[in-house]
């Protein structure tokens, strides 16, 4: 019997991590013919994922340039993949949430009359210009997927509202809690020793990650100066930032943060250790809307240093609490959980609303059981 080719098509760290384990699964299926595409958007950072999980990608288009824009990416994904359909001749392809390898991934796939998964289906902010380009991305992806894998109900609902048949829709919890249960140990010892070192146990230890396009300047600025009056004003914190590889983040991360003996400024750190860290410390302050999903896996408030969020269903379950990006704004939230244990165990024991690690099984079942269906 002929064996049904998927082809999973990913180019920046966020998404390999997603996709890996799904990868895997994809793998494991003897019906199924697993071919590997990678645009390396992001080069190093691509990489490391792709070491950890062992996934050895079938093509490599490797376009990432020094200062790319929006607009290069884009042509250069569509015509790179356009030659890697055409020779792999893939049944269904495979695209993850949000990024511009996931809207031209499913562009190039349209092209061509092969069907598209979007896998992390159905996010909206409600706002194109926030996460910019990343909300109209997965808007486009969306209009183009014949199969969308939503992490939750919610994504199921706004899937509805934006006209997508309910047959089409597929629930499946988020496939970043499968990566994340298969690298996280409790003996867990960090390549930079700085992390060994660190008192989880009686410091109370804030992790930062901050990066995002609409964040630069001023608002950057502002979340900046918030954790850096945190830090001076409570005796027990400190603080971890793995800062972005952006030469004007980094800048702005050591005029504002530079010389604390209690902000760690360290390198952008690889999957697997990042995911041990978000594992010890207590608060996460951040941008990024991957570790709204992750951190409530194990059980860690997160305050989201911008103005609204894609998924709002940690903050309806009391994960994950949006403060904008106001300095006195931000200051007063995490003190709040540093003063108020009630305030922090309410965050710290809501439920994780992004599923159960076995949303990779799931899809992979649809995909057999849809084209099992055809034959």
């Amino acid at each position: 019997m002929k064996k049904l080719k998927v082809m999973s098509i990913f180019g920046t760290r966020p998404e390999a991590i997603k996709m890996a384990p799904l990868v895997k699964k994809l793998e494991e299926a003897e019906k199924i013919e697993s071919i590997v595409c990678v645009t390396a958007q992001h080069r190093e950072m691509l990489d490391m994922v792709l070491e950890i999980f062992d996934i050895k990608p079938d093509y490599d288009l490797n376009l990432m340039k020094h200062g790319q824009t929006i607009s290069d990416i884009t042509v250069r994904v569509l015509k790179g993949l356009e030659e890697v359909l055409i020779d792999a001749k893939p049944d269904v392809v495979l695209v993850h949430g949000d990024t511009s390898t996931t809207f031209v991934g499913a562009l190039a796939a349209f092209y061509q009359k092969i069907k598209v998964g979007h896998v992390e289906a159905g996010l909206r902010s409600g706002n194109i210009y926030s996460p910019y380009p990343e909300e109209m991305n997965r808007r486009l992806a969306g209009t183009l997927a014949n199969f969308h894998f939503a992490p939750t109900e919610g994504n199921y609902k706004n899937l509805i509202a934006a006209g997508i048949s309910s047959d089409e829709i597929y629930i499946t919890g988020n496939t970043v809690i499968d990566a994340l249960l298969q690298v996280v140990k409790e003996d867990y010892r960090f390549e930079d020793d700085l992390l060994n070192q660190i008192n989880y146990e009686e410091k109370r230890v804030l992790l930062m990650t901050c990066h995002r396009r609409e964040n630069w300047g001023t608002p950057m600025e502002n979340i900046f100066k918030a954790v850096k009056e945190v830090a001076e004003k409570n005796p027990e914190v400190e603080v971890i930032f793995p800062v972005h590889m952006n030469p004007s983040i980094r800048q702005l991360a050591q005029e504002i943060l530079g010389g604390n003996e209690k902000i760690y400024l360290i390198e952008p750190m690889e999957y697997e250790a990042f995911a041990n860290l978000i594992s010890k410390v207590d608060i996460i302050i951040t941008d990024s809307g991957g570790i709204q999903e992750e951190a409530p896996v194990f059980g860690k408030p997160i305050l989201v240093v911008r103005t609204e969020t894609e998924r709002p269903e940690a903050v309806e379950a009391g994960t994950v609490k949006v403060v904008g990006v106001d300095k006195a704004e931000i200051v007063k939230e995490v003190n709040l959980l540093l003063t108020d244990q009630s305030a922090y165990d309410k965050m710290a024991n809501a439920v994780n609303p992004y599923g159960d690690g076995k949303a990779s099984e799931r899809i992979v079942e649809v995909l057999l059981n849809y084209f099992a269906s055809l034959n």
